[in-house]
């Protein structure tokens, strides 16, 4: 009996540090963005629509993110906490990027169905993401500009 208790407060102490170590975002509102994140988001979501923002936490680092619609497409923009940007995901078609990475996605992908194309800009480079199904799944395929694969 002893044993079994004591196993099962073992367990339960390695299941909340495992919890606690995971990735976790959380939806939020305009009002929950420190302030440096709302002047900051301001600045970089002239002509679109705010549709939500979120607050995730991983590895004990906090981003925010808001996305927007501009038009009919998707646009994410992530900032740390003193409001500096971190990265902009913004919806785009596979006709409009560069040949290479056009036909590296095309051959990622397959027969399969192509959901999505984004540019993404993160620290100073720029690239290039698919989202398709695979089965059940949705997947993705990242790839620079010259269709060399980012990890």
């Amino acid at each position: 009996m002893k044993t079994a208790l004591a196993t099962a407060l073992v367990l339960s102490v390695i299941l909340a540090r495992a919890a606690s170590a995971q990735e976790t975002e959380k939806k939020i509102q305009m009002k929950d963005l420190p302030p440096a994140v709302q002047q900051a988001l301001k600045d970089h979501s002239k002509g679109a629509t705010l549709v939500g923002f979120a607050k995730e936490v991983e590895g004990g680092v906090t981003r925010y993110e808001a996305e927007m619609k501009v038009g009919n497409r998707t646009k994410d923009v992530t900032f740390d906490p003193n409001g500096n940007l971190l990265s902009i995901e913004e919806e785009t078609t596979l006709e409009s990027i560069p040949t290479p990475a056009r036909d590296a996605i095309q051959k990622a992908v397959g027969k399969r169905k192509l959901l999505l194309v984004e540019t993404v800009s993160e620290k100073g480079t720029t690239f290039y993401e698919a989202h398709f199904k695979s089965g059940l799944r949705t997947k993705e395929v990242k790839g620079d500009a010259a269709g060399a694969q980012v990890k």
